[in-house]
Order: structure tokens, then C-alpha cells, then sequence
């Protein structure tokens, strides 16, 4: 359906939009939602919005003429956006493929079932995230592991099974493998002849094939785990691991990054221990998953919980499943039973098998009530038609339409007014009424969560604003974004000037599948810093849009010095029951990451810095495509579109 005419679009044209961080909003723009065209050469910012409208017009979303004009308007000049799986896929083939696999950014799944390992491996490699649990409870489902199993790889047309080059291909392996160790017991060989090989290009998601050795390596190292429990039930730790190297399978074998949370439970020392990398034994694809406990109160949490907070490993986050499922809002009880575990950023709970569907108000740049009504009407009217949609599982696409679950975030929270912030409660109740309106007349259920706040990585970079409700990390800071190795876009960055280096992992090697470019940033004007504030005054926030906007969860990082963990426990001893639904901690310093996503600077290194970049050498270029890589979930940076 066209909804926007050329003659509309033409108009743009010329037009500049409001990119960030000193052009960096461009570059993540180009980089993360051009597309290529059919000449070679890849959209504008005009025809991408073109494209995602005009799609959203295919998948039945009922814009008027005028309405569709408005929402380009408004997101031409960065007031909103779809999610960012929706801006990539809007208006292609795909999405007649996928339907709503190929729009929803995370999902959850209970791990008690080899069909649910294999339903992470699916989601995963559609570019989506995944939440999943390791609760003893849960994969205590899991058999007893067989012995005497061997798996073995040739290159042959003679093996047992010849993997077939596809998405689904790959994940029917991992369920031949685990159907062997968990169920028959009958060892086999596979053949990866038909596999691509390394640098090939992909038609379906962008980027460029990895060949075979990403599955090679990765069964090598699930049948490692799996042989190492011969004749026993799978541990906590194990099922991290399996799922962490189906994760590092996704992020090796394409162009995606592997977005995964796993939630555990709250005495298992074993699990609270598997990201200490103190004890030096941690293997490198740990660092696929961020990990948190579920806790119902704070006399839940241990110990043991608190020794990754001292930078001698990663602080594991919370969430408070029981508070989620009781209310929405804050002080407002809106009972939701369905909920078993938390997307990857834990802004959203879900149920087993189902997906978040986002969509950002840039908070911000919104210049009046009326305008806020409008957009969040807009976008509200995409959202609620993806709830519709088939999806590739037939629990999701049940459990989706059943909730019709949606999650409208806003961004940069701490550097808005106090006047854009007090329209929050205003329009939440307006949301509601228009849910209860629409819903009525289209015959649909009423959604059972509306809003949300979603850390925003990526899509914040875009108008160059504070990350969801985080404050702006330094005044002067490093952002370092990671591309793959084959991306076009990391050779233009050079060119200007950007200093370009391999990505270093947890292990302190060198990964040369993919790039680190830095990014010399200012933080906006009047943007409040991690620096003024405490780690308590951040948890403040935090209730604060709990109780005025989030009905589904804030997801936030909270920075913190080591000095304030007596004053964290004590806010959490006597908030975290009635007021947490989910929350993580990093150190704002001395936390030892290799290269993290943040890193403060002086003004003097800033301008250096930036006195280095030629900003008159283009970006755009041929054979565009350029895959979502952005870094994990810390700090306010999700990795999913």
C-alpha cells in the first residue's frame, strides 16, 4: 500500500535531520538502517522512512494519508521511531516470510525441552534477542545426559547427516546433536560441504557468511559440555553454556550480535559464580548472556550475589518476577499471570515464547501535549496490528495475540524538561483509552502492558540523547561502536580519521571478526551526568517512571562507585519489594572490561580526538547493508535493533 507519494518524499529532500553526537547519528544510521537499493548505492533517511511506512501500510496498519505524512514528519525529524528491527525490515520481502519474527526485537523462553534450545538458536539467528531461564525447577525437565555419545565432523558427501545452508539447516543440527545426547544416545557424523563459505554475502538479514567454522566449533563445544555430564542431569552452569555457544554460533556465523539474558535462581552459587572471571577459568562465550537472579524481596539475595560488584567479575542484575506479574504502574495492581522471564534488557516480562514490540518517543524533542498525543497514537496503531501477526513458533503467535503486549519507551528522560516529563502520567492514561477504544472496535483483546522504557542503545544515538532513563556518562567520553570485520563502513570511518582497532574479548584476545571504531562524544547540553548523581539518585529515577509511565519495567543500568554499595543495599533493603521489577549495576570505572562502550575523556582528548575526523569524506558507498552490531547491554546499550 502506498501511503507516501514521491512528489511527499521529494520535499525532504534536502532537508537535514537532527543527527547527534556530532554526526555519529548519522554513521549508526548508515550503518544499521540504510538499506542497499536496486542501482547499488543505499537510502537516504527520506526513503527509509518511505519504505517503513509505505510497509506498514502492507501489514494492514489502517494510516490515513495525513496520518502517514505526520508520522514521516515526525520521525524525519527524530520526535519518534518504530522499533529498529521494524525500521530495517518494514517494507521488505522479509516480512511476508516472517511476519512478526522479522519486526519484534526479544523474546523469552522456559529451557526445559530440547525444542526450546533450539527456539533461542532460532530467534537468535533472526537477529532477535532471548531471555531464558535456568532455574533448577525448570531444566530438572531436561533427561539425564547419555553416555558413550560421539559426534564427529567430515567434509564429505558420505556423513550421516549433510547440513543444508540455511537458518533452518543449522538449527535442525543443534537438535540432532542435542536429540543424540538427551534422548537416543546414537552418535553420528555431519558434513558441512554445502555450507557458504567465508565472506559470502547473505540475501535475508545482511552481512556476510562466516562459512562453517562457526558450527564446527560450536557443536565441538556443546558435545564438550554435554560429555563432561555423561550419565547425569544438566546443571545451572550448563545450560548457560550451551546457550551462551549457541550465541557465540549466531555472532560468529553472521552479522547480528547475540542479545541473551539468563535468570537463575537466587541460592545457586554455582550460576552467581560463572561470570567471576577472579577464578580465571571463565570461557570466553560467557560473555554472550548478561545474567541476573530473580529475586522477590531482598532477604532473597545472597552473598555470594554481591562478589562480582567489587570489579572482580560482572554484577549480576535483579528481577522481581513477582512484582511484575502483580502490577503495572506502580501503586496501580494490573494482574498478569503469563509472565515467566524477562526479555534480554528486562524492560519487558514476558510469558513462554513470547516477543517485545517496541517503538521510542524521542522525549526530548517533543514540543507539545498535542504533539505527544499524536505520535503516541501513531505509533500505537503499528504496534497494536504486529499483535496480529503469524509467527515462526505457534506459542508465540498465541501467546502474542492473547496479550497483545506492547511496549512504547521514551529516551533521553534526564535530559528532558520538567514540563515534557510531567505529560508522562497525561498520556500514559490517554494510551489506555485509546487501547480500550481500538481494541473494542477492531474485536481484538486489550493489550495487557502499553508502555515501557527501553535502554535504547542505538536508536538514542540517533538524535544524540541520554540512553532510555541513564544519565549521560561523562561530559566529555569515548563511545566505541563495533561493526564486523567485512563492513564497508569500518574502511570510511578510517578514512576520517576515526581510530579503528579488533575487538578484544573477555579472555584478552584479539577478535578478528570484528572491529572497534571510536567515536569522540560531548554529552547534549543541559543532559545530566553519571558524574552528579548517585547511585541512589538514579534508582530514584527509576521509581519515578515506574510509577509515572512504565507499566511493563525500566530497564537501567545503574552506575555506581565501589563506596556506594553500603548506601545501594540499604535503598534496595527498604525499595526493592514494592518499587524494583528489574534492575543491573555497572561501575563507572575500574569495572575491568576490555574496551567498554564508554569511556570518559578529557576535553582536551576530546578535541584532539575530533580534530582528527575529516567529516567532508562521505559514508554513503556501495553495498550497504550493514547488520546491527551494537554492544551489550551495559551501560544502556542494547544490541538488538
Amino acid at each position: 500500500m502506498t501511503l507516501l507519494t514521491q512528489e511527499f518524499v521529494d520535499t525532504y529532500a534536502h532537508k537535514t535531520p537532527p543527527w547527534g553526537f556530532g554526526g555519529m547519528g548519522e554513521v549508526v544510521y548508515l550503518r544499521t538502517y540504510s538499506r542497499s537499493k536496486g542501482d547499488g548505492t543505499i537510502e537516504t533517511w527520506p526513503e527509509t522512512l518511505q519504505r517503513v511506512i509505505n510497509g506498514a501500510g502492507e501489514i494492514g496498519v489502517d494510516y490515513t494519508k495525513a496520518e502517514a505524512e505526520r508520522l514521516f514528519d515526525h520521525m524525519f525529524n527524530l520526535r519518534c521511531s518504530f522499533s529498529g528491527r521494524a525500521l530495517w525490515q518494514l517494507g521488505t520481502p522479509l516480512v511476508q516470510k516472517l511476519n512478526g519474527a522479522s519486526l519484534n526485537n526479544c523474546y523469552y523462553v522456559n529451557i526445559e525441552t530440547i525444542e526450546d534450545f533450539e527456539f533461542l538458536f532460532d530467534m537468535l539467528m533472526l537477529g532477535g534477542g532471548v531471555g531464558y531461564s535456568v532455574e533448577r525447577a525448570k531444566i530438572h525437565e531436561l533427561p539425564k545426559v547419555k553416555t558413550g555419545v560421539s559426534i564427529t565432523h567430515e567434509r564429505t558427501n558420505d556423513a550421516d547427516i549433510i547440513v543444508p545452508d540455511s537458518r533452518q539447516g543449522w538449527s535442525r543440527m543443534l537438535h540432532s546433536t542435542l536429540k543424540s545426547y538427551l534422548h537416543t544416545g546414537k552418535s553420528f557424523s555431519y558434513s558441512t560441504i554445502l555450507i557458504r563459505e567465508f565472506g559470502a554475502k547473505l540475501k535475508t538479514f545482511g552481512g556476510t557468511a562466516s562459512g562453517p567454522g562457526a558450527l564446527i566449533d560450536g557443536l565441538a563445544d556443546i558435545c564438550s559440555v554435554m560429555d563432561n555430564r555423561a550419565g547425569k542431569k544438566l546443571r545451572s552452569v550448563d545450560v548457560l553454556d550451551i546457550c551462551n555457544i549457541i550465541g557465540r554460533i549466531v555472532v560468529s556465523g553472521s552479522s547480528r550480535r547475540s542479545a541473551q539474558i539468563a535468570m537463575g535462581d537466587p541460592d545457586d552459587v554455582l550460576f552467581l559464580r560463572a561470570k567471576n572471571w577472579g577464578t580465571g577459568k571463565i570461557p570466553a562465550w560467557r560473555s554472550s548472556s548478561n545474567n541476573s537472579i530473580y529475586a522477590d524481596s531482598f532477604d532473597e539475595i545472597m552473598p555470594e550475589f554481591w562478589k562480582g560488584y567489587d570489579g572482580s567479575g560482572e554484577p549480576y542484575g535483579l528481577v522481581n518476577r513477582k512484582l511484575a506479574r502483580r502490577a503495572g504502574r506502580l501503586g496501580t495492581a494490573k494482574s498478569d499471570t503469563s509472565i515467566e522471564g524477562f526479555n534480554p534488557c528486562a524492560e519487558i516480562a514476558l510469558g513462554d515464547g513470547e516477543s517485545c514490540n517496541l517503538a521510542t518517543v524521542f522525549l526530548p524533542n517533543i514540543e507539545s501535549l498535542k504533539d505527544f498525543r499524536d505520535i503516541s497514537t501513531l505509533l500505537y496503531k503499528c504496534q497494536k496490528q504486529v499483535t496480529q501477526l503469524d509467527y515462526p513458533f505457534e506459542k508465540t503467535t498465541n501467546i502474542v495475540r492473547k496479550n497483545a503486549r506492547l511496549g512504547q519507551s521514551i529516551t533521553g528522560v534526564l535530559q528532558s524538561s520538567e514540563k515534557q516529563l510531567s505529560w508522562l502520567p497525561t498520556i500514559y492514561e490517554y494510551l489506555e483509552g485509546i487501547d480500550k477504544e481500538h481494541s473494542a472496535k477492531e474485536g481484538l483483546p486489550e493489550s495487557v502492558r502499553l508502555t515501557t522504557i527501553q535502554p535504547s542503545g542505538t536508536l538514542s544515538l540517533l538524535p544524540g540523547m541520554t540512553p532510555g532513563v541513564h544519565p549521560g556518562f561523562a561530559q566529555h567520553y569515548i563511545r566505541r561502536v563495533r561493526f564486523r570485520s567485512t563492513d564497508p563502513l569500518v574502511e570510511a570511518c578510517r578514512k576520517r580519521g576515526h581510530h579503528v582497532q579488533y575487538d578484544v574479548g573477555l579472555d584478552g584476545r584479539e577478535d578478528y571478526t570484528s572491529y572497534v571504531v571510536e567515536f569522540p562524544c560531548k554529552s547534549p547540553e543541559g543532559a545530566t551526568l553519571a558524574g552528579d548523581m548517585t547511585a541512589i539518585d538514579q534508582l530514584e529515577w527509576v521509581k519515578r517512571m515506574q510509577t509515572d509511565w512504565a507499566d511493563n519495567c525500566v530497564s537501567v543500568t545503574v552506575y555506581y562507585r565501589k563506596e556506594e554499595m553500603g548506601d545501594i543495599k540499604e535503598w534496595l533493603k527498604e525499595n526493592y519489594t514494592k518499587s524494583v521489577k528489574s534492575v543491573s549495576f555497572l561501575l563507572h570505572t575500574d569495572h575491568n572490561f576490555p574496551l567498554p562502550p564508554y569511556e570518559e575523556c578529557t576535553e582536551e582528548e576530546y578535541e584532539t580526538m575530533l580534530s582528527k575526523i575529516d567529516f567532508s569524506v562521505p559514508l554513503t558507498q556501495e553495498n550497504g547493508n550493514h547488520e546491527v552490531e551494537i554492544d551489550d547491554c551495559e551501560g544502556g546499550a542494547c544490541p538488538i535493533k
